[in-house]
């Protein structure tokens, strides 16, 4: 691996997430690919991104969640300056909720 910060890519693994079907599927996947502290982790940082998208402000959040304001932010840098995955999956599961 390169010392530019540049991570290589394993567009596999990647793919293996569109080879499954159901939630329980994903869930399983998951369970098997990360370890509980790492799969924890990322519920929480959705739970704050979650909640930052409904405008929910950060001692909310600190309150509901748990999350330091440190991930918070983290979480909230991503929402605004990251490549777009959290805005695509909110408007997909809010285009869910309303069909």
């Amino acid at each position: 691996m390169k010392k530019n910060n540049k991570r290589l890519e394993n567009t596999l693994m990647y793919k293996a997430f569109l080879q499954l079907n159901t939630e329980e599927e994903v869930k399983a996947f998951l369970e098997d690919l990360c370890s509980m502290t790492e799969l924890m982790a990322m519920e929480q940082r959705f739970e704050v991104a979650k909640l930052l998208h409904k405008g929910l402000i950060y001692n909310a959040i600190m309150e509901n969640t748990g999350a330091s304001s440190a991930i918070i932010s983290r979480v909230n840098r991503s929402l605004q300056y990251g490549a777009g995955g959290y805005g695509i999956v909110f408007e997909r599961l809010e285009g869910e909720a309303g069909e």
